[in-house]
């Protein structure tokens, strides 16, 4: 089976292109731009260009993967309402990952502390043991993360791991900055396979926008 996956919770969006088999998967194409002003932008050329570049269809597909955050507000939005917006077009479900599960997930073995940037210089974080979420995901200083979290990791994945890097005092995944796509599709497989139904993508902010509606308007005449 064919899928789409899409994340934008970071400054990169992404759009990768996995095949689920009954015992696997494999990568097939992956596209990514790392900019952070620029999801809405990019990402459907991403898609476009995934796609073709494989010689797919998008009538092919079975299922659209999404990262569904923590990530900032008006980015993580483009992720999920361009595959809420696919899927509905082409009647196949929609599943939803922690994004920062699957930077856990491809560091492999190990005590790993997953962290990306959540700009006002925090991190969105989260812990793993080989793979699997122990803690998270918060967001918090990086100054913060590091003392509480202090002996429970060996390694950081994630751009806010590398931002934040003689804090946390530990070696840095500098290959491993942003959510793989192959990696969101693993952790969906067995939900894509068994053709469990398509579930809501609701995003994880953990904190409020930064945008707010304006007060009220004060009466200048009395």
């Amino acid at each position: 089976m064919l899928v789409l996956a899409l994340d934008t919770a970071t400054p990169a969006s992404t759009a990768t292109l996995v095949e689920v088999t009954p015992d696997g998967l494999a990568g097939i194409a992956e596209q990514r731009t790392v900019d952070p002003r620029a999801h809405g932008e990019k990402l459907a050329p991403e898609i476009a260009a995934t796609l073709a570049g494989a010689g797919v269809r998008p009538a092919d597909l079975r299922a659209i993967v999404a990262g569904v955050g923590p990530g900032p507000f008006t980015g993580l939005r483009v992720g999920l309402a361009t595959a809420a917006s696919m899927a509905q077009a082409l009647r196949i479900p929609t599943y939803g990952v922690c994004s920062l599960d699957g930077l856990g997930r491809a560091a492999g073995p190990g005590r790993v502390l997953v962290a990306t940037d959540a700009r006002r210089r925090e991190v969105y974080y989260a812990t793993y043991v080989d793979g699997v979420r122990e803690a998270g995901p918060d967001v918090d200083k990086p100054a913060e993360v590091a003392a509480r979290l202090a002996g429970r990791f060996d390694r950081v994945a994630g751009e806010g791991g590398l931002k934040y890097g003689d804090l946390f005092g530990v070696p840095v995944l500098d290959d491993l900055l942003y959510p793989p796509g192959a990696a969101l599709v693993a952790l969906a497989a067995e939900r894509i396979r068994e053709a469990a139904p398509s579930e809501p993508l609701t995003p994880l902010y953990l904190r409020r926008p930064d945008a707010v509606e304006p007060a009220a308007r004060k009466p200048v005449l009395t």
